[in-house]
């Protein structure tokens, strides 16, 4: 049983303290140098470093990764990494080391706790924790989601589903599908607010948002709002489409479903 779930927003990324019955799971951590951040959140939130047993890490990219090992060090907590994550802990430590003035931490053997898929269940369920971890490809080949037997999802950097439809036939489809199988009640992303999963008015294929009608009207002038209205599309997915439009000057339509999928990385 979840006796509590905490949002900590200390940096870019979104992390979650899971409290169970018989121990504490950290879900993601911000980039490298927000340790000092980090502690201070937990200190305002009347929570204290040393309860996190067990830290997980949706996917091995830095601003997700970045202080696991400080934070393990600091509790002495277990890392758990997935079989098929364990090639990937490390892709982020040349970004690192050409980071200098970064406090940066690696990843160590001892620290990690390796297991599969069909064992995350028990392995949780030692920590007074109930629910399992999915592996979901997609954004990443390492990307994992943590779904609470209460319903609660963590997703990390898997496209919003209210995208869904524009990735329709890719890894990122068929991991929402097996995601959206076990009825999971909210979702916990990396990088959005959280929202209620609802399968059932989940958008067609066919009425995917039309993202070349959204950028016809944001060179026109129009406001998020009016051209929510018009296109059908939702505000979140609007603005998605515009920032990305603004930042990226002269950007084609195809590498702004392209930055779509790998926003937030």
């Amino acid at each position: 049983m979840i006796s509590s779930i905490t949002e900590l927003k200390y940096s870019n990324t979104n992390t979650y303290l899971i409290k169970g019955e018989a121990g504490t799971l950290l879900f993601d951590t911000g980039w490298a140098g927000t340790f000092p951040a980090f502690r201070e959140l937990m200190k305002q939130q009347k929570r204290i470093v040393n309860e996190i047993d067990i830290i997980l890490i949706s996917h091995y990219h830095p601003d997700h990764m970045g202080i696991a090992q400080a934070i393990a060090d600091s509790a002495g907590a277990k890392i758990m990494v997935l079989d098929v994550q364990l090639e990937h802990i490390h892709d982020a430590d040349i970004i690192f080391e050409k980071e200098k003035r970064t406090d940066f931490v690696p990843i160590r053997d001892e620290s990690v706790e390796v297991v599969s898929e069909k064992e995350t269940r028990a392995f949780l369920l030692d920590h007074g924790i109930e629910g399992e971890v999915i592996c979901t490809p997609g954004h990443s080949d390492d990307s994992i989601s943590l779904l609470l037997d209460s319903g609660e999802l963590f997703v990390g950097d898997l496209n919003p589903l209210y995208e869904l439809p524009l990735h329709k036939g890719t890894k990122i489809y068929e991991s929402w599908e097996k995601l959206l199988s076990k009825k999971p009640k909210r979702i916990y992303y990396g990088h959005a607010k959280a929202a209620v999963a609802d399968a059932v008015n989940l958008p067609k294929a066919e009425s995917a948002p039309d993202v070349e009608l959204i950028l016809k009207y944001t060179k026109k002038g129009y406001d998020i709002e009016k051209i929510s209205k018009k296109t059908g599309a939702q505000k979140s997915f609007v603005e998605d489409v515009v920032r990305l439009y603004l930042t990226h000057p002269g950007v084609s339509l195809q590498g702004i479903l392209d930055r779509l999928d790998i926003k937030g990385r």
